[in-house]
């Protein structure tokens, strides 16, 4: 009988936390096999446990103070028993890893080729030459054009996508049997996502890889694999063929990730919720994070259309252009583009990465001065930023100061606008707090001590704070998983109801702008491409690239996934 590439067999995972002998279970009890040139998705929320998994079959645990229990094997090799060299021999050669962030994988200061290169070498005898030959061959497998001469540039000098396909360029330079990709398209927009999946695709049918994928993104999975493995609070709940699963989950917390799935074809308001998660083995959650509480929103819908009688719109946009840089190095981010929204309206925003949608949010507040035309708030020209706009950001670590108190944060907008009273900034940063869905007793805790999600309701807060009229949200929900997704812009939707506030929603998720807009404007190269309701742009889109976009949408049919798949590579052929 031939032994499985991957046999994992009763993995638990402990991570040390806190004092001496004091450890919080990550993964529990998990197995499952991977035969040679098949494809796995292991599937889950954040801290499910997934990557976790994924890390041991390379044993990148060692040395880190994590208890492991369990077997696995991977190509042969005991990966627990394994000596140094052997784990040598194991990363990279019989099984490779492709991260999900290139940036921090890469090195900034070499040039790629030189990188690709020298692990070549490290698990090879060839000489310097045969060395960049290799990388230059694997670079052109990948899709960069011009290899030879783009193998001597640095990561910066590369897009987000062109990274991603240098890092499994790397993966394959020793021609690994087995490829683990640990989220390789989060950041990345629908195409360039589009254009990794089936590359990868290409790779396993052409070398006959096994793949395990790592990913939130079901609709990735379904695009990618054969079996699906459901994760949830480090233990497997659900695992079979993609096709079964997708279609006829049988554990309820499968059927819940399913329905929080945003989908092109679902109307407004469909998107359901799932319930709260069950906390991890040995009762605890994420180190450091307080649990998310049970959503207690409805599920999230547009905003139905402007306020009745409301004719002047909260802001609009006359000819917005906007350039950086000077002479030849002069680029256009945004040029000439219109947009108006009304209180209690969603514009959404949609576009490739580089396609000036942040650019364009940034003028609307005032965070950037437009280089052409005028920025009107209430029928009145505005210069810098105005009173009654707020910000969402994507990233709320980045725009949350970790030595500050999230409360401290949430009130920053108070204090600029005046306020002084202490006693009333508390309270009105407890009932900030409690609209969210956190508690007022979070006041004095910090942002590593909350989940992505939790961060991301902190940062609505913050926007809250000075009862704005317009809230821009700038990709707020791309990073996070699908459930929490859901609980965050049924949140926005709530308080859009609620408030009537005018929101713009910028994302490269069209799924997920779908579900939460009153119209939606298209956006390539700096102009707006198409623009209307947006049940008439999904369902009858009028520019090519508009329905380019829609077509590299994962969806959650693995039959309909590989039509889609020959149909693309037609459109970007």
């Amino acid at each position: 009988m031939t032994e499985s590439l991957v046999d994992v067999t009763g993995l638990v995972v402990d991570f040390p936390v806190g004092g001496p002998g004091e450890y919080v279970r990550a993964v529990d009890g998990v197995s499952f096999t991977l035969e040679a040139g098949r494809a796995l998705g292991i599937v889950g929320e954040s801290g499910s446990g997934k990557s976790t998994v994924a890390a041991a079959l390379l044993g990148l645990h060692h040395g880190t103070g994590a208890r492991l229990a369990g077997t696995v094997r991977v190509g042969g090799t005991d990966v627990a028993s394994a000596t140094a060299a052997q784990l040598r021999r194991l990363r990279g050669g019989t099984a490779a890893m492709v991260f999900q962030d290139p940036l921090s994988s890469l090195d900034p200061y070499y040039a790629i080729g030189d990188q690709i290169a020298e692990v070549y070498r490290v698990h090879t005898d060839a000489s310097r030459r045969a060395a960049r030959a290799r990388a230059v061959e694997v670079l052109d497998r990948v899709g960069i054009p011009d290899a030879v001469r783009r193998s001597r540039a640095r990561p910066h000098e590369f897009s987000g996508g062109m990274r991603q396909r240098a890092l499994i360029a790397m993966a394959l330079a020793c021609e690994p049997r087995l490829l683990i990709a640990d989220e390789p398209t989060t950041a990345l927009d629908v195409t360039v996502q589009a254009q990794i999946l089936d590359l990868l695709h290409g790779l396993r049918e052409e070398r006959g890889l096994g793949l395990l994928l790592v990913t939130h993104d079901v609709g990735v999975a379904a695009e990618s694999v054969e079996e699906l493995l459901v994760m949830r609070g480090g233990s497997a709940v659900e695992r079979g063929a993609v096709g079964r699963v997708l279609s006829a989950p049988a554990d309820p917390y499968t059927k819940a990730l399913l329905a929080a799935v945003p989908r092109l074809d679902a109307p407004r308001g469909s998107r359901a919720l799932p319930g709260p998660a069950p906390q991890t083995p040995a009762g605890l959650k994420d180190r450091g994070s307080a649990p998310d509480p049970a959503p207690q929103t409805p599920p999230a819908t547009a905003g139905r259309g402007p306020q009745a009688g409301l004719d002047v719109p909260v802001v609009e946009g006359f000819g917005l252009r906007r350039e950086f840089g000077r002479g030849k190095k002069r680029v256009v981010a945004v040029g000439g583009v219109s947009v108006a929204v009304r209180a209690g309206e969603t514009l959404g925003i949609v576009g490739e990465s580089g396609s000036g949608k942040s650019t364009l949010g940034r003028m609307l507040v005032g965070l950037l001065e437009p280089t052409a035309g005028q920025v009107r708030h209430a029928g009145v020209e505005v210069t810098g930023i105005a009173d009654g706009v707020q910000m969402v950001f994507q990233d709320p670590v980045s725009s949350l100061n970790p030595r500050r108190s999230i409360g401290e944060s949430i009130a920053d907008p108070l204090r600029a606008a005046g306020e002084r009273d202490e006693a009333g900034i508390r309270a009105r940063v407890g009932e900030l707090l409690l609209r969210v869905g956190l508690e007022a007793g979070h006041y004095d805790r910090y942002p590593h001590e909350f989940s992505g999600g939790q961060r991301q309701r902190v940062g609505i807060a913050r926007a809250l704070a000075p009862r704005p009229r317009l809230i821009v949200c700038d990709e707020p929900v791309s990073a996070l998983d699908v459930t929490t997704q859901a609980q965050v812009t049924a949140l926005l939707a709530e308080l859009q109801r609620e408030l009537g506030i005018a929101l713009v929603f910028i994302a490269h998720d069209l799924a997920v702008v779908r579900q939460v807009s009153d119209r939606v404007a298209v956006m390539r190269g700096g102009e707006i491409v198409e623009e209307g309701p947006v049940d008439e742009v999904y369902d009858r889109p009028a520019h090519p690239y508009t329905r380019q976009l829609l077509a590299a949408v994962p969806v959650l049919d693995p039959g309909l996934a590989a039509e889609r798949r020959t149909s693309r590579q037609e459109v970007f052929a």
